[in-house]
């Protein structure tokens, strides 16, 4: 082996645990530099001098630059000219200087890791040295990129991708590769699986498209070949393999995927031990394991800037939250091909959280039907507390800012795979022997999988009905049911193959004869042209899965009947011949929203199942020819390359804006996400406000109630002593005036807040204010008039009695309905209806509705934060009191108004300073934002005792965390 490649996977085995034990590591570390440097220089002087400089360097620097200094030394050793290190044509004079340059260079490109620190969660979530192509150094001039292309620091550069080829890398339980060994060599051959649908995506790209694929073989290699066979992969079919080691591909595969994941995904819960397998935790984490050493791969191969990252089905569920971590930018697209299951289902997971939120890292995620993605979106609501919306047709989460958009399209097949198999003389043998086989019989199809969930069974009863009810159709008719090989294993698997041949025994005994058998079971393989050929001669083809992701077993049907010229000339078939099918398929699975024309059934419903047969096989020509002609028209122009094409474009689309905004990873383990926000916006520094503050002889201070000065989640609703302390203290600064602007009521504000005597109160947003304790309430004289809510209020107590868990809030100015403890779809789903219902009754009336979080509230018009606010800054202007100083701070929606407000309506000769902040890091029309109400309070107090205690002033600062002002 190179030596290269062996100082390599040594550097990657010492990372890991080189933070707890530098000592240790550091004489391997300086063994290691001397052999790049005796492969750079040979064993001259200024290897080995080299070598205890960089690895002093590691000692200095620790597990926060580390990464960093691997890649720099990488690239040292394997160009013929390093960039940014020339130690080697360096005279031994100028190594201090080149080491102190290239040493800040690496700090301040490791700056983004030190706040990783505490990210970092179970031993399976450290990430390891991966070995992939180095990133691009200059990307424009003036701004050099992070050199790990990590882009996780609030400072990235937000300069777009340059100039390369974008690439598609697919990632998949399974690489769509044939493997086979060669008993005599040992050697082993590969060759693309065609039937894949991961190599069929290929066709929805443009040829210019490099795709790279990654994955497990369906075979196991030897340790000592798989760094010959990856290569080989990689060169000859762009596909880097995983290698799972064969106990973690077990407990990740067969455990938690298709014991407990796949299961519950169909809507089965292990009720007791002997129909499904309890929750195991060994298995949870083989399977996060597992994903990590998936996202592990593609980090070998990816540029994160350029690349388009495609992630498919629930295998892989645990691995966006690795790629986002690594790259905050990645652009990432997911896929799952099984069902999703309700809420009720789903919540029984206990790790149900933690999947939500690997998922959420995604920016699209892809259903088949709109029920999977509307079981999705309940999930993260009921769940996580998210709320999603439709933009321009396309329905979006806001997670920490960032949009996460969801996808819904059905697969299609590969038209071009199953006509190429039709055009096969075998496949034309194959129908002429069925059709001679099966001649003067009606043949309905079946294929399914050997599993509990596709219904062959219950298929074989409503068969066993049609053959009852219908005297005439025995000997007439024949069900043959192809049975695919069992994905899964398991007790459920071997009786659920009993009971499908001890009821197909029974019907062939019971109605068959020595030339009939009613039902013809094929266990065994069966090649692509003879599946083909069946479908070509089926009159009618049943799915009845009692759950299934999407099934394109019906697609493939309606393709097959159709035919090709070819295949017609072979079979002495005119072209002018009408084409027919029939079609029943289950309401459960993912395929038959699309197929408008089949007969869809309740697969429980035997009876049902039974007539819908019937009816199949006994329609007319007209109406087989009319119902062909539909789903063909839709599965001819929705095939796979169209759902892979408009499946990228969203995704394109998705990622449009990843470089407008600024990233920070925040979170532990599994539940870490990226909050993205405008570059404009930033963290109030202290700094920055009590400079200003200090400078300023007249200022305003605007401050909500709840969630900004006192705990949204708090039950008692008084304020601390130290607020009001620090309130009171503002006040009897003459230079300030200081109002809190609530939506709460004016008698609660005022008992709350009665030892701060000059503190202005702004109560029920803007409609009752009062400038100090010793002023009398001021209303809004053009909004006397308050009998609308002689209407509002007998419409609100409906919803109210028909909602439960909702309440009604009386204000004197205004009604507000509240749903925050009803149940969240039918809460939203009745505020929307009450939103539509009161403005359609109040169009005459000078109010406004609107709905807010988790309220819809009727305020007279011209009431809000922000125009109370304008009311405030006008009198004091009007005064002859300039403001030199404003700011406002709150948490929520109608705080916003504030915000805008203050920013438009300051202005003048001489325009103050203006500090729009929001409580917490989310999009706002603030230009800052503190993190918690605790944030609030002691920003307070340092600008209460600004001028007064310094000292005290700067012991407050040290207890906040800064924003890094690079």
């Amino acid at each position: 082996m190179h030596v290269c490649d062996v100082c390599c996977k040594w550097a990657a085995g010492e990372i890991k645990g080189f933070a707890s034990g530098a000592l240790v590591g550091g004489p391997r570390v300086a063994i290691l530099l001397v052999l790049f440097g005796i492969q750079r220089f040979g064993t001259g002087k200024m290897a080995f001098m080299f070598a205890p400089i960089l690895a002093v360097w590691f000692f200095t620097l620790g597990s926060i630059g580390l990464y960093n200094l691997v890649n720099y030394v990488i690239l040292f050793v394997s160009s013929p000219t390093p960039p940014l290190l020339l130690f080697a044509g360096a005279p031994l004079s100028s190594f201090p200087r080149l080491l102190s340059s290239s040493l800040f260079i690496l700090i301040m490109d490791s700056r983004s890791y030190q706040s990783f620190s505490d990210i970092a969660g179970e031993d399976f979530l450290d990430f390891s040295l991966t070995t992939r192509p180095l990133p691009r150094v200059i990307k424009a001039s003036g701004i050099i990129s992070d050199f790990d292309g990590c882009g996780s620091s609030e400072a990235d550069s937000d300069a777009t991708s340059s100039g390369f080829n974008e690439r598609k890398i697919l990632v998949a339980n399974m690489l769509p590769l044939h493997a086979k060994r060669d008993p005599e060599t040992g050697k082993w051959s590969f060759s693309w699986d065609e039937d894949s649908i991961l190599l069929q995506i290929k066709d929805g790209f443009t040829p210019e498209s490099e795709i790279i694929y990654v994955g497990s073989l369906k075979v196991e290699i030897d340790a000592v070949d798989q760094d010959e066979i990856a290569q080989k992969l990689l060169e000859e079919f762009n596909c880097v393999p995983t290698f799972l080691p064969q106990d973690l591909q077990k407990k990740f595969y067969l455990g938690f995927c298709k014991q407990q994941l796949w299961p519950l995904f169909h809507y089965m819960l292990p009720m007791c031990p002997d129909h499904g397998d309890r929750f195991d935790r060994l298995l949870w984490q083989a399977y996060v394991s597992a994903n990590k050493i998936f996202a592990d791969k593609v980090m070998e191969v990816i540029s994160p800037e350029d690349d388009f990252v495609w992630v498919h089905d629930y295998h892989l569920m645990a691995l966006p939250t690795f790629l986002r971590k690594r790259f905050n930018r990645v652009k990432l697209g997911f896929f799952l091909h099984s069902p999703f299951p309700s809420s009720e289902i789903y919540r029984t997971l206990p790790v149900r959280d933690e999947i939500l939120r690997a998922l959420l890292n995604c920016d699209l995620i892809g259903f088949h039907t709109f029920d999977y993605a509307r079981h999705f979106l309940s999930c993260c609501s009921r769940m996580l507390g998210l709320d999603y919306e439709s933009k321009r047709g396309h329905i979006g989460l806001d997670y920490f800012g960032r949009t996460v958009y969801i996808k819904i399209l059905p697969m299609g097949v590969h038209m071009g795979r199953l006509e190429k198999v039709l055009n096969l003389p075998t496949t034309s043998d194959i129908i002429k022997q069925i059709r001679e086989q099966f001649k003067g019989q009606k043949m309905i199809l079946g294929v399914d999988d050997m599993d509990i969930f596709k219904g062959i069974s219950l298929k074989l009863l409503a068969m066993e009905q049609l053959l009852q009810q219908e005297p005439q159709l025995r000997g007439n008719v024949v069900l043959v049911q192809i049975v695919n090989p069992a994905r899964g294993s398991g007790k459920d698997v071997e009786e659920a193959k009993v009971e499908t041949y001890k009821t197909a025994v029974r019907i062939n005994n019971k109605y068959g004869s020595n030339e009939y058998k009613p039902v013809v079971l094929i266990d065994r393989h069966v090649p692509r042209y003879e599946k083909s050929a069946y479908y070509a001669v089926a009159e009618c083809c049943i799915v009845n899965a009692v759950r299934d992701g999407m099934n394109l077993v019906p697609y493939k049907y309606i393709v097959c009947r159709q035919g090709t010229s070819k295949m017609n000339r072979a079979l002495g078939i005119s072209e002018a011949t009408p084409r027919t099918s029939m079609l029943v398929v289950s309401e459960f699975i993912g395929c038959s929203p699309s197929l408008s024309g089949a007969i869809r059934v309740n697969p429980w419903d035997i009876d049902a199942v039974a007539d819908a047969l019937s009816m199949a096989i006994t329609a007319s020509e007209v109406e087989k020819q009319l119902r062909h002609e539909k789903h063909y028209k839709y599965v001819s122009s929705h095939d796979v390359a169209y759902w892979a094409r408009s499946f990228m474009q969203d995704l394109e689309r998705a990622c449009h804006d990843h470089y407008k905004k600024r990233c920070w990873g925040i979170g532990l383990g599994l539940g870490f996400r990226v909050l993205s926000l405008s570059p404009s916006f930033r963290k109030l520094t202290f700094d920055h406000i009590v400079s200003s503050y200090k400078r300023s002889k007249k200022r305003a201070i605007f401050l909500d109630y709840d969630g900004t000065v006192v705990p949204e989640t708090s039950i008692s609703k008084t304020p601390s002593p130290e607020v009001l302390s620090v309130l009171s203290s503002l006040c009897n600064d003459p230079k300030n005036t200081v109002f809190i602007v609530s939506g709460r009521g004016k008698d609660s504000l005022s008992n709350w807040l009665a030892p701060c005597e000059k503190l202005g109160i702004a109560a029920e947003h803007g409609y009752f204010l009062r400038w100090n304790k010793s002023t009398e309430w001021e209303t809004c004289a053009s909004t006397a008039d308050l009998d609308w809510k002689n209407i509002v209020e007998p419409i609100m107590k409906l919803y109210m009695e028909a909602t439960d868990g909702s309440s009604i809030e009386y204000k004197e100015s205004a009604l507000v309905w509240h749903h925050q403890d009803a149940d969240p779809d039918f809460g939203s789903c009745q505020a929307k209806e009450l939103l539509v219902h009161l403005e359609s009754v109040l169009a005459n009336e000078a109010v406004f509705v609107k709905r807010g979080h988790h309220i819809v509230e009727v305020n007279p018009q011209g009431v809000s934060k922000g125009v109370v606010t304008e009311r405030v800054l006008s009198s004091l202007v009007g005064r002859g009191e300039p403001l030199d100083f404003v700011i406002c701070i709150g948490d929520d929606r109608s705080d916003e108004d504030m915000f805008e407000s203050i920013l438009s309506s300051v202005s003048g000769p001489s325009t103050p300073e203006i500090f729009a902040c929001t409580v917490g890091q989310k999009p706002s029309k603030a230009k800052y934002y503190l993190d918690d109400v605790a944030d609030v309070v002691k920003l307070l107090q340092c600008l209460a005792i600004t001028a007064t205690c310094p000292r005290l002033r700067n012991a407050l600062q040290a207890q906040v965390a800064f924003e890094s002002t690079a």
